[in-house]
């Protein structure tokens, strides 16, 4: 491909003499030699017992980065990917490296400016404030004692239960005080209909059967409950008035049609949010289907590799190890490569795309401007600009998002 070039640069004389020498002095502190201190060994007898191939390694950590170095000035272009290294001759007087170096490959924009697409228009059912309202309800809904009548559909049930299975104890099968939500499907089918009517200190067998999707030595088999009611809640939904109004921070609302006014308002900007968001999406879909651009398969791992990063980050910050949750799913790290590919490859375009774009329209902004965005970004954040940048990394990745949204804004402009 194009973009890709192979780089020898051999490293020798004074340069790779003082390599080995470093070497020496590093090897020779870790091995003992009869008849001398760890370290006070000569270099000859050093090469006597261990052999000057010993020290080529570490001698070639020495001297990469400066092979590097001449690398990049010999090739003229910019690596997007590290590069691939191999050692192709050493011996006593050099060491020639092969580096294999891969830049952005060339974009070939298509089509960006009249792809006939469309924006839905943002609607809200009455069935969908309806829905809403009766949400805030339920988010606000008091769950209190129910001292007379029985279990119904959505109390909660406070149980004392024990299964038995060939007439002995399931094991795993018993619980006091356990509350129980009825309609919450989390026990197997039948249990939470077998206790609706039954009343506080009641105790009741349930003849039930393990479904034949449950585990392999329990699937289809009776089982029995006993079941006592020790208590039952019941949730009672807050009305519509001027303590829920506030209670939801509303403070300003006093009637009911005003509320239903203002839960309108908040679902048609959460609409209008998600049909944009989908909008860019079908854009980038369609303006990349427009481009031309051959995406190297290594610049498709480097991606691949950064995901996986920062799915195993997102795991952490829900307590989760990430080989915990390779064990639990029967995940390897090949399927998850195999399963992130179509991603990456489609985030490598829309990038390539949208700096094509910044490039074709010589989007730019002064170095004020992109001051005065950094400062109102750490000023949404809470922060400092220094920790602003200590985060981003630079001012200059500021910048380049500025680019970015400048050109996803050209794209939908021009539809």
């Amino acid at each position: 491909m194009k973009n890709v070039k192979e780089i020898m640069i051999t490293i020798e004389g004074e340069s790779w003499q003082k390599a080995l020498d470093k070497s020496f002095k590093k090897k020779n502190k870790e091995v003992q030699i009869d008849g001398f201190r760890k370290g006070s060994a000569p270099k000859k007898v050093y090469i006597k017992n261990f052999g000057l191939e010993s020290l080529f390694m570490d001698a070639v950590d020495f001297v990469v980065d400066e092979a590097y170095q001449k690398a990049l000035e010999q090739a003229k272009i910019v690596p997007v990917v590290e590069p691939n290294l191999e050692v192709n001759q050493i011996d006593e007087n050099q060491v020639t490296f092969k580096f294999t170096i891969i830049s952005k490959p060339e974009v070939k924009l298509g089509e960006y400016k009249n792809l006939g697409l469309k924006k839905e228009k943002a609607k809200v059912s009455k069935d969908e404030l309806d829905e809403e309202v009766h949400r805030l309800q339920e988010q606000l809904a008091e769950i209190v004692p129910k001292n007379e009548g029985s279990v119904k559909e959505h109390d909660t049930a406070v149980i004392d239960f024990e299964g038995f299975v060939d007439g002995k104890i399931l094991d795993g099968g018993k619980g006091e005080n356990y509350p129980l939500e009825i309609g919450s499907h989390i026990f197997i089918p039948g249990f939470e209909e077998g206790i609706i009517g039954m009343s506080i200190g009641e105790e009741k067998e349930l003849k039930l059967k393990f479904p034949d999707n449950y585990v392999a030595d329990l699937k289809g088999k009776d089982v029995t409950f006993r079941v006592t009611v020790r208590e039952i809640k019941e949730r009672i939904i807050p009305e519509l008035n001027e303590d829920f109004y506030q209670d939801l921070g509303y403070d300003n609302i006093k009637t009911k049609e005003e509320f239903y006014q203002e839960v309108e308002k908040v679902l048609m900007d959460r609409k209008n949010a998600l049909i944009e968001d989908e909008f860019t999406e079908k854009c980038l879909e369609k303006a990349s289907e427009n481009m031309k651009v051959d995406i190297n398969k290594e610049i498709i791992d480097d991606e691949i590799h950064r995901m996986i990063h920062q799915f195993e980050e997102q795991l952490k910050m829900q307590g989760i190890k990430f080989e915990d949750y390779m064990n639990i799913t029967g995940m390897t790290h090949e399927k998850l490569h195999e399963q992130m590919e179509p991603e990456a490859i489609k985030r490598i375009k829309y990038r390539y795309l949208l700096e094509a774009i910044a490039d074709q329209e010589k989007i730019d902004f002064t170095d004020d401007e992109v001051n005065a965005r950094a400062k109102q970004m750490a000023d949404n954040y809470g922060i400092t600009m220094d920790e602003l940048l200590k985060a981003y990394g630079s001012i200059d990745i500021v910048k380049y998002d500025m680019k970015m949204h400048k050109a996803i804004e050209i794209l939908k402009e021009n539809i």
